[in-house]
C-alpha cells in the first residue's frame, strides 16, 4: 500500500486509454497511472489475419487527429523503424491490421505511466490520505503481490469481450469458439472435414476469406451462414462516414434517449457491414475456385439462424440446426468446428462493483454519462470517473471508432487539467446534423 495520490488511474490499456496516456504528456502537472492485466499490449490478436487491414485511415492513430506533431504518431513510429520511405510508395491510407498493433506495442513502451500485467480488482471510495476520492486495488499477475493506489479521478476503459449467444455456451472451446481466436484455432480448422462461420460483419468476412483461400489444400466443406438480410458492403460515402466526427457524436447526444435507441438500431450498415474490397476479394476467390466447371464445396446463405448446435451421437462433429427466417423452414446442417463471428459487448470491468450505489444506472443497466465522457454519479465521493467506449447509447455509433479516440481523448485530458491541452473545434464537417438554435 501507497499513501501517494495519483491524479488520474486508467483502467485498462487498449489503444483509447493508451492514446490517452499518449495525450497526457501534453499535461505534464497531471500525475497518470494505467494498469492492464495482460503482459503487454494486444489487440485482437485472434483476429491479426495476413493481409488484414484497419479499416479506418492511418490518422486515425493514437494521436494524431489531437496534435500532429507528437512523437507517438504513425508515422514518427515509421520515422523510428526505417519504413517512411517504404510507406510512403505503398501509397495506402488503410494499414496493416499487424502493424498497428505493432505501432501500439511501440508507444506503450515508451510511455512509464502504462504498466502491464496489473490487475485491477476493485476499486472503492478512498478512506486513505486527503485529496484521494478513490482506492483502486492491484494484484500483480505474476507475483500475486496486491497493493492498493490512490487517486482523485479514474478513466475506465471498457474493452470489448466476445459476444457469445447463449444456447452455444458450454459447447467444446476447440471445436465451437468465437472468431476471436480464430488465428490461436487455424491449426484446428485446417484438420476439419467441415466448417461453419456464423455471422454477417468484418470479422465473419475475414475469417470465411482465410479459409476459403485454404480449402483446397485443406479439402473441407466450407458454409457460411447468417441470420442477416444478406452480405451487404458497409457504408463508406465520404459523406457517410461524417457521422464518424465530433459533430454528429455532438447532435447524437443532445438526443432524447428513446431516439437515440431507435436511430442507433437502423445504423448498423454505418459500422457493421463489410469492407466492398473485402467482399469483392471473397467473390474472386470463388470466381477462380469455381474456372473449369469444378464446384468447390461452399455454400453461403442469408436469413438462416443457427437455433442450436448438438454434438453429435457418434462423436463425428456436431448437428447444427437453423432456420430460414423467411421461408420459415427448418433444416439441419453438420460441421466439425463452428466459428461464431457473433460480435462484440462492452461490458463494464468488474473491478467498479465495490462503488455501489455511487454509480447510477438506466432502465437498461447502462452507465449515465455526460457529454464530457463523465460518468454520472449519485454519491458524493467527490472524484470523478470519466469512461472510454462505454458510450454508445448517449454518444452514438462514434464511441468504439479508432478515427474518434484521440478527439475523444482530448475531452478528457481537457477535463482532468482544468485548461485546453487541445483544441477541441466545433466544426469538422461539410454537412449540419439538426437544427437546433434555427
Amino acid at each position: 500500500m501507497t499513501n501517494h495520490v495519483h491524479d488520474v488511474i486508467g483502467v485498462g490499456i487498449g489503444p483509447f486509454n493508451l492514446g490517452l496516456a499518449a495525450l497526457l504528456e501534453g499535461a505534464p502537472e497531471l500525475d497518470a497511472v494505467f494498469f492492464e492485466r495482460k503482459p503487454s499490449f494486444e489487440w485482437h490478436a485472434g483476429m491479426l489475419i495476413e493481409g488484414t487491414t484497419l479499416q479506418v485511415p492511418f490518422f486515425a492513430d493514437l494521436v494524431t487527429m489531437a496534435d500532429p506533431t507528437h512523437r507517438l504518431s504513425f508515422l514518427n513510429y515509421l520515422h523510428e523503424q526505417g519504413r517512411l520511405y517504404h510507406f510512403y510508395f505503398l501509397e495506402k491510407f488503410l494499414i496493416p491490421r499487424r502493424e498497428y498493433n505493432e505501432y501500439c506495442r511501440w508507444a506503450a513502451e515508451q510511455l512509464p505511466s502504462c504498466r502491464f500485467g496489473m490487475d485491477v480488482v476493485a476499486i472503492r471510495p478512498s478512506e486513505g490520505p486527503e485529496g484521494a476520492n478513490y482506492a483502486v486495488e492491484t494484484r500483480d499477475v505474476a507475483s500475486g503481490e496486491v497493493t492498493v493506489h490512490y487517486t482523485r479521478d479514474l478513466v475506465l476503459g471498457v474493452g470489448s469481450v466476445p459476444n457469445v449467444l447463449s444456447q452455444f455456451r458450454g459447447l467444446p472451446a476447440e471445436d465451437i469458439f468465437h472468431s476471436a481466436s480464430f488465428m490461436d484455432r487455424l491449426p484446428r480448422c485446417r484438420e476439419a472435414q467441415s466448417i461453419t462461420v456464423i455471422g454477417s460483419g468484418q470479422s465473419a468476412a475475414e475469417v470465411f476469406l482465410q479459409l476459403l483461400g485454404e480449402q483446397r489444400e485443406h479439402g473441407y466443406r466450407l458454409d457460411w451462414l447468417t441470420r442477416s438480410s444478406g452480405f451487404f458492403p458497409m457504408e463508406y460515402s465520404k459523406l457517410g462516414l461524417e457521422h464518424f466526427s465530433p459533430d454528429y457524436t455532438e447532435y447524437f447526444y443532445g438526443l432524447p434517449q428513446e431516439t437515440k435507441d431507435k436511430v442507433r438500431s437502423k445504423q448498423h450498415l454505418l459500422y457493421k457491414g463489410i469492407s466492398a474490397k473485402t467482399i469483392g476479394d471473397i467473390y474472386d476467390a470463388m470466381y477462380d475456385a469455381s474456372i473449369g466447371g469444378e464446384k468447390p464445396p461452399v455454400r453461403l446463405l442469408a436469413h438462416a439462424e443457427v437455433v442450436e448446435i448438438t454434438p453429435q451421437a457418434d462423436g463425428e462433429g456436431y448437428r447444427l440446426d437453423v432456420r430460414h427466417l423467411e421461408q420459415q423452414a427448418a433444416f439441419e446442417r453438420q460441421a466439425e468446428v463452428v466459428i461464431m463471428a457473433t460480435g462484440y459487448a462492452h461490458k463494464l470491468p468488474a473491478c467498479i462493483e465495490p462503488l455501489g450505489s455511487l454509480i447510477p444506472y438506466d432502465g437498461q443497466g447502462r452507465l449515465l454519462i455526460d457529454q464530457d465522457y463523465r460518468v454520472q454519479l449519485a454519491g458524493t465521493a467527490g472524484g470523478r470517473i470519466f469512461v472510454q467506449n462505454g458510450e454508445l447509447h448517449t454518444h452514438g455509433i462514434g464511441a468504439p471508432d479508432l478515427g474518434l479516440g484521440a478527439h475523444r481523448s482530448s475531452v478528457i485530458v481537457n477535463g482532468l487539467a482544468g485548461r485546453e491541452v487541445y483544441k477541441v473545434r466545433e466544426r469538422n464537417v461539410f454537412q449540419q446534423f439538426g437544427v437546433k438554435g434555427e
